[in-house]
């Protein structure tokens, strides 16, 4: 009980940051993926509240039922949310971060070594 050792971890950082890399991405498209059923289930409901229920009947703009433009003012929120998870986080990951990250930090290296210079001369 007392004499046994914590067993330390074997994972390297850069194996632990590609794991929460992957678990982020995996959170991301499951939101993504849930948000489509709801909308689809959504979608029905609006329908059925105003085909069988009879919500807002009545009410149309420019001759078209109401739930139309609520299930299109969706589909545009889901689409939104599709281009930021599969085509916006391709071109600005974690590849895209890291590079940034590397042309910054030899910009500053560069002012900073030209600094030195200066102070040399």
């Amino acid at each position: 009980m007392f004499g046994k050792k914590k067993q330390v971890s074997t994972i390297d950082q850069s194996q632990l940051e590609l794991i929460e890399n992957a678990q982020k991405r995996i959170r991301q498209k499951k939101r993504l993926y849930i948000h489509f059923v709801i909308f689809l289930i959504g979608a029905v409901f609006l329908i059925l509240a105003n085909t069988v229920l009879g919500i807002g009947k009545d009410f149309t703009i420019a001759g078209i039922n109401w739930f139309v433009y609520a299930i299109l003012a969706w589909l545009f929120l889901f689409a939104y949310h599709f281009i930021s998870v599969f085509i916006t986080n391709k071109f600005m990951g974690k590849a895209w971060e890291k590079q940034q990250l590397e042309k910054l930090v030899n910009q500053q290296q560069q002012r900073i070594d030209k600094l030195k210079e200066g102070l040399l001369k």
